[in-house]
């Protein structure tokens, strides 16, 4: 029994690394991008270096999953570690854009087995689901918090040993993570021959990136435009191909029974919602600490958000030893409608603290508790033979939830921006030719200094209505969350013991 928890302890330890390297490399490449424009022509292909790791990786973790479930946790791990590092190293010495881009595209598909399988290998070696529970709100507060700091990190790494440093700095803590885990995990292995959904698999990533690459381009290339409408049509025609092949597969790549759970579901519903409120925020309060309230960086407010959101992880993995799901669920989107609320009215002369106070709430309250109560509430409510798949639906969500909230708050900010500088340019001094210029929230980041003050504190005040304007959104998603947490059931955790107990014999690692 002690070397056994000898054991875990090692396994927490490369589960954790691999989950900081998959999780960092979303966003810390961010503030990185004027070193690349160094060595490469990058202008019309920067969304392309973000878009095609989020992409692979949503589109492949719920494949990662499934064959997790089938074949082992432990294979589909390294198998998932390897190609993330093969990855990294191939960005680290890429010599245009398009291999960059494409380079990308490998890490983002190892960055997809590794998110949900580290949680469902700690849900296998805990038996005790209060013991995962706090676990996983450890590896929720690191997925949450490395989201937020990637983009200071990478400035930091660029800046001082160049930007090929922030792909190859994953090689040594990848290699230690797979040493760990060769050495320390040890699995089962199940006897039967399974069969592959090969077709199903197909169908699966097609509907995604058609899915993923309608909504984000739809704020750039418009909503309504004909190669955004295709995508969308794409997306609904072969995922209803999809949901027919699922239903007659023997063994399908995503179990369609499992949505049968009203927590399941419901935790999807609510990743979904999460998604949307967190990128939101990391997308657009650095644009209103910088440019409307004039600060020279947004740190003082991304900090503390790092650190309210490890401590919602934490504090609510163990809040949910105590209390139902449903219950936290009910607070945690509470707390998003009102911290969305504030956001939607905070003016242009909020102070600072006032503003890190609402960072603090938003980390807190509503954005890190789902770090770790999703992936607990899921695992308590399925049949272990599905903990891999269930896992990954659960990062599946978030991502596409993410990348939701991210193009209609841009499309929200910038309607709302352009309306409002277009009515006042000509009382604020503004010329006509100027306006689609000055209609740029980027201006007011980089260069507010060289515009006139009376130009610049409309401008703001501008930009501060637009923003609260696209936090409307939010507050939107946040009454659809707490609607939904309504009817998840009164699942709580402590239920989870007996049933992985009775049904320890048919699963395995």
């Amino acid at each position: 029994m002690t070397e056994a928890r000898s054991n875990n302890k090692f396994i927490v330890l490369a589960m954790a690394l691999g989950l900081l390297m998959s999780s960092l490399d979303n966003t810390i490449i961010a503030s990185s991008i004027n070193y690349l424009s160094e060595d490469f022509h990058i202008f019309d292909k920067v969304s392309w270096i973000f878009s095609a790791y989020v992409l692979a990786a949503t589109s492949t973790m719920l494949v990662f999953g499934k064959m997790s479930d089938l074949f082992g946790r432990k294979l589909f791990y390294m198998i998932g570690i390897t190609t993330f590092l093969v990855g990294s190293a191939l960005c680290g010495i890429a010599q245009n854009a398009d291999q960059l881009i494409w380079f990308r595209v490998i890490q983002g598909i190892g960055s997809g087995a590794l998110f949900p399988i580290s949680f469902t290998i700690i849900y296998t070696i805990f038996k005790d689901p209060k013991d995962a529970a706090k676990i996983s709100g450890v590896f929720g507060a690191i997925f949450g918090i490395s989201s937020v700091a990637g983009p200071q990190l990478g400035s930091f790494i660029a800046e001082h040993f160049g930007w090929r440093w922030i792909f190859y700095i994953n090689v040594p803590i990848g290699i230690a993570s797979m040493i760990i885990l060769m050495i320390a995990l040890k699995e089962t292995r199940s006897d039967r021959k399974p069969k592959i959904d090969y077709l199903g698999t197909v169908f699966l990533i097609i509907t995604t990136v058609a899915l993923m690459l309608g909504i984000e381009h739809g704020n750039g290339l418009g909503w309504g435009s004909w190669q955004v409408l295709s995508l969308f049509a794409i997306a609904a025609i072969v995922g209803t191909l999809f949901i027919l092949v699922e239903l007659r597969a023997s063994e399908p790549v995503l179990p369609l029974v499992i949505f049968k759970n009203r927590m399941v579901l419901g935790i999807c519903i609510l990743c979904l919602c999460q998604g949307v409120i967190m990128f939101s925020a990391i997308t657009y309060l650095p644009s209103f600490t910088v440019g409307v309230l004039g600060y020279s960086n947004a740190n003082g407010v991304l900090t503390p958000m790092m650190a309210s959101i490890v401590a919602g992880a934490i504090l609510f993995g163990f809040f949910q030893t105590k209390f139902a799901f449903r219950t936290l669920m009910l607070i945690t989107m509470a707390m998003a409608i009102i911290v969305a609320s504030l956001l939607s009215v905070v003016s242009s002369n909020a102070s600072y603290g006032y503003m890190i106070a609402l960072m603090i709430l938003l980390g807190v309250g509503a954005i890190g508790p789902l770090m770790s109560m999703a992936q607990n509430a899921v695992a308590a409510n399925v049949d272990p033979k599905y903990m891999g798949i269930s896992s990954s639906v659960v990062s599946f969500w978030r991502n596409i939830g993410g990348i939701l909230g991210a193009s209609i708050m841009a499309t929200i900010v910038n309607g709302n921006l352009n309306r409002l500088i277009t009515e006042g340019a000509a009382e604020a001094g503004i010329p006509a030719d100027k306006i689609s210029t000055l209609a740029n929230p980027e201006l007011l980041m980089r260069a507010g200094g060289e515009i006139s003050p009376q130009i610049r504190g409309f401008l703001q005040e501008a930009l501060a209505t637009a923003i609260n304007h696209g936090f409307i959104l939010a507050i939107c998603v946040g009454i659809i969350g707490f609607i939904t947490a309504m009817f998840v059931g009164s699942s709580r955790l402590g239920e989870a013991r007996s049933k992985r107990t009775n049904n320890a014999g048919a699963a395995h690692i």
